[in-house]
This record gives C-alpha cells, sequence and structure tokens, in this order.
C-alpha cells in the first residue's frame, strides 16, 4: 500500500505540471479574445488542484522509485494524463467522450490520428491546446517530470529509463539524469524556437506557425487546417519542414553530443542516422519516380515535390499530408506505411520498431545465413564496430515479435467489427506506430470518426502501446509483476 500511495504522490506532480502547460492555449485566447479562454482557466485549476491533492495528501509516503514502481507510472501516466488533456475539447467541441479521450491520446502519443473535422474553423487555442500535447508527447512527459521532481525529493532514474526508448535507457549522457533530461528539452526546445521562427518567416501566421513548429518537432502531425500542410501550398514551407522531420527523427542523444562537442562528426559516427536519413530519403525519390511512372502526375518536378514530403512525413510517423495519397496506386501508400514501421532512430520523437532495431535483424539474418553455410565458425554480430550480446539480439527478435503479433490480433478484431481490410490493417498499422493517417477510410482526407466506439479504444490502446513501446505497458499486465 505504501508504494502505492509514493505512486500517487509522484502522478500528483505530473498531473501539475501538465495543467501548467494549459497557461499558452489561455494567453492565446487572451490576445485573440476567444470563448475558450473561461474554459481553459477553468481547466487549468482543476487539473493543478487535482495534482496537487495528490501531492500533497501523499507526500509523507515519498520515496526512491523502484523498477517496478517507475513501469506502472509510466503505464498510469500514459493512461491517465489524456483524461485531462481532452477537458478542453470535451468543453468546447460538440464530440463524445470517448472522441475526446481519443484526440487526447493521439495528442500525448504524438500519433496525428484525429476525429476532428472543421479544423480551419476552431480557435486557434484549442488548436494550439493540440499541437502542444503532441509537442509535450514527442520527448515524453515523463522526461520533463524527472527533471523537476527531484528536486521535490523524488528520484528519476527508473522513470527516466522506463520512458525512454531505444539505446538510451542504458546511456548516461550526463552523471545526473536530472541534468540529461534538461539537456535534451533545451535542445528540443531550441529547434522548436528555430523552427517556429522559419514558418513564421516563411509565410504562416504566428498561430499556424507555433502549432506546426510543436507538431514538427514532436513528429505527430496534428495540423491547424482540414487540408493539413496542403493547405499552405508552399514549396519553401515543405522545405523547412522536410528538414525538422528529418532532424527530429535523428537520436537526441546525438543532437545533445554534437552541442557538446561543436562537431558533426558525432553525426557521421551514428550509422542509425544515416541510415535512416539516406533510406527515407531516397524512398521518397524513387516513389516520385514511380508516381511519375504511373502517371500519377505529368511532370516529374511535381510527383518529387508530393512524393518525398509525404514519404518523409509518414516515414518520420508525423502524417503530415500535402495531397491525398491514399489516392495514390497502393504499392506507394504500403510503401510509407512501411517505412513508418522502423525508419526512426531511437531516442528521436518517432514511433515505431526504430532503425536500430531494424539493422540489427538484418545483422541477424545475414548471421544465420552464414552459419548456414559454415556449421562450425564462430560469427559474432558488430555494431559499430562493438560487439552485440546475444540478450540483445534475443530482447530485439522478441520486441519484433511481439509488435508483429499485436498488429495482427487487433486487425482481426478490428475486421470482425466489420472494418473493410484496407482500412483495419493501416488504422491499426498507423497507431500502432504513431504515425496517424493511414489509408482506406482512415487516410489523408479521412478521419478517424468513421470508427465506432469500440474501435476507436482500440485504437487509442494501440496508440499508448506503440509510444511506450510494447514492454513498458504490456509488464505491467502480466501476473509476476503483482507478486511480492
Amino acid at each position: 500500500m505504501q508504494s502505492l500511495f509514493s505512486l500517487l504522490h509522484v502522478l500528483g506532480g505530473v498531473v501539475f505540471l501538465f495543467g501548467l502547460t494549459l497557461s499558452l492555449p489561455i494567453l492565446v485566447a487572451w490576445l485573440n479574445e476567444e470563448p475558450t479562454l473561461n474554459l481553459f482557466v477553468k481547466d487549468l485549476f482543476f487539473t493543478c488542484g487535482a495534482g496537487f491533492l495528490l501531492w500533497g495528501l501523499f507526500r509523507p509516503f515519498r520515496r526512491e522509485l523502484r523498477i517496478k514502481d517507475g513501469f506502472l507510472l509510466v503505464a498510469l501516466v500514459w493512461a491517465g494524463l489524456p483524461l485531462f488533456g481532452m477537458l478542453p475539447l470535451l468543453s468546447y467541441l460538440d464530440i463524445s467522450v470517448t472522441d475526446a479521450y481519443f484526440e487526447a491520446v493521439s495528442g500525448l502519443t504524438a500519433t496525428g490520428a484525429t476525429v476532428l473535422t472543421g479544423l480551419d474553423d476552431l480557435p486557434a487555442s484549442i488548436n494550439i491546446w493540440r499541437g502542444e500535447m503532441q509537442w509535450f508527447g514527442g520527448m515524453g512527459v515523463i522526461v520533463l517530470a524527472v527533471a523537476i521532481l527531484p528536486m521535490l525529493g523524488i528520484g528519476g532514474r527508473q522513470l527516466f529509463k522506463a520512458e525512454t526508448p531505444g539505446p538510451m535507457k542504458e546511456t548516461r549522457l550526463t552523471p545526473r539524469i536530472a541534468q540529461t533530461a534538461k539537456g535534451l528539452w533545451l535542445i528540443y526546445a531550441g529547434l522548436t524556437v528555430v523552427c517556429f521562427a522559419a514558418y513564421w518567416a516563411f509565410g504562416m501566421s504566428w498561430t499556424d506557425a507555433l502549432m506546426h513548429a510543436f507538431t514538427t518537432m514532436g513528429l505527430a502531425g496534428f495540423s491547424s487546417h482540414d487540408a493539413s500542410f496542403g493547405h499552405f501550398d508552399s514549396q519553401a514551407l515543405e522545405i523547412i519542414a522536410i528538414t525538422f522531420m528529418l532532424v527530429s527523427g535523428i537520436n537526441f542523444a546525438t543532437h545533445f553530443n554534437f552541442v557538446r562537442s561543436r562537431t558533426f562528426n558525432v553525426y557521421n559516427h551514428d550509422g542509425e542516422a544515416k541510415t535512416f536519413v539516406l533510406t527515407v530519403l531516397i524512398s521518397g525519390v524513387l516513389i516520385g519516380v514511380y508516381l511519375w511512372g504511373m502517371g500519377q502526375y505529368s511532370d516529374i518536378g511535381t510527383a518529387l515535390r508530393h512524393a518525398v514530403f509525404n514519404t518523409v512525413s509518414v516515414a518520420t510517423t508525423t502524417g503530415y499530408a500535402t495531397t491525398d495519397f491514399g489516392l495514390w496506386p497502393a504499392f506507394a501508400g504500403l510503401w510509407m506505411l512501411l517505412l513508418g514501421t522502423f525508419s526512426t532512430s531511437s531516442g528521436s520523437t518517432g514511433g515505431g520498431i526504430k532503425m536500430i532495431r531494424a539493422r540489427l535483424l538484418f545483422l541477424q539474418l545475414y548471421r544465420e545465413l552464414n552459419r548456414l553455410l559454415h556449421p562450425s565458425a564462430h560469427i559474432p554480430l558488430r555494431y559499430a564496430g562493438a560487439p552485440v550480446p546475444n540478450q540483445i539480439i534475443f530482447a530485439v527478435l522478441v520486441f519484433f515479435f511481439v509488435f508483429t503479433l499485436t498488429a495482427v490480433i487487433m486487425t482481426l478484431i478490428m475486421m470482425a467489427t466489420g472494418l473493410d481490410p484496407v482500412t483495419a490493417v493501416t488504422a491499426v498499422i498507423a497507431t500502432l506506430s504513431n504515425i496517424g493517417p493511414g489509408l482506406g477510410q482512415v487516410g489523408p482526407s479521412g478521419t478517424f470518426a468513421v470508427l465506432n466506439d469500440f474501435q476507436t479504444w482500440l485504437c487509442a490502446f494501440a496508440m499508448v502501446l506503440g509510444r511506450l513501446e510494447m514492454f513498458t505497458f504490456l509488464v505491467v499486465l502480466t501476473p509476476a509483476f503483482w507478486r511480492k
């Protein structure tokens, strides 16, 4: 029981911090004299009040978190924060609790799947709140919390390990975990400011620039326009978006090391980053040539413009669209979605399996083929010049198996509830990989509002699973987790 109370104390601190983020839409609503001002103020006081109450009531039970505590708290936060994040949407929009929760989950998991239409007519404060949730979700609300909660006497190491994907789980960039979290957030915030300035300088309004800076850096994809990025019809803005989407798809530990060393060699030494960028850009060019060859566009320039932008967007799990790529030949759309399942680097704000796992799987495949030819040979697996322990290979194989099995089971459930195969498959892939739009009824010209309540809750669960890379959430559901 004491363990539960200590968790509630930390959870209260996270909820309180989350409530403070409502200050930005309050400022926007006040500057624009929008009718949302009062509801945002009420929601801020309610969220901060609930968080402060939990934090204060259970403060006597505070203690250093154990591994199990970290996993449970992360699961509680990512399932519980959307309940507070959906309040402004529920108060202002004529939508159900299911749809409001789905939209908030999509925001905080940096997915970008939406159930909303009429985005152009929404108050700027509502759209910026949607974008701000994605910005915080991109790097992780928990990582922000561990930078501050230690001041309250709460150790953050287990939270950081449970929340952060990939190799960063075991990499200490600075001696203190709070220093690491602060460093990552400063880089993240600094890049967001530069992205905002670039968008604003090349023609976006300041509110559009702010929202799209949030959702670009978070690789999230919410837009303030129903036509998504196609609303602007600007090559300059598309180039800016491509640049920052690629930057955000690289491990932020690499950016961190670049800031410390002031040398671009850190990127050259990051094999995962190079593979990610080359894979995405080459795929975009090839898809553009394919679309031109198939007669989808009359000139190669237009084909390349739309293909590269939308391929980068989907592959980085952002989800912007400049055109309805659901109308392209199925091969192109499926290629893009496949890229979205694995392209981004670990430690980035993107979702999916991550490039490092994909590379290790290919290396393992090559090793197994060599073993067939040389059964008695000792063939070590090496990555970036260093041997890779078998336990890491086993973990990658298990992760890939669980990811695939989860996708198959969820797809079968979605089809059993009446969805056509294309919509069912791509809706699951798009939410489990935190991509956003899929194909079929949930393509870039549609929304997830076509789903019934059960299908919507299943997709919301898939988004949380994908954001926490499966195991962080699934481990809480195992009987062994609850044994003393």
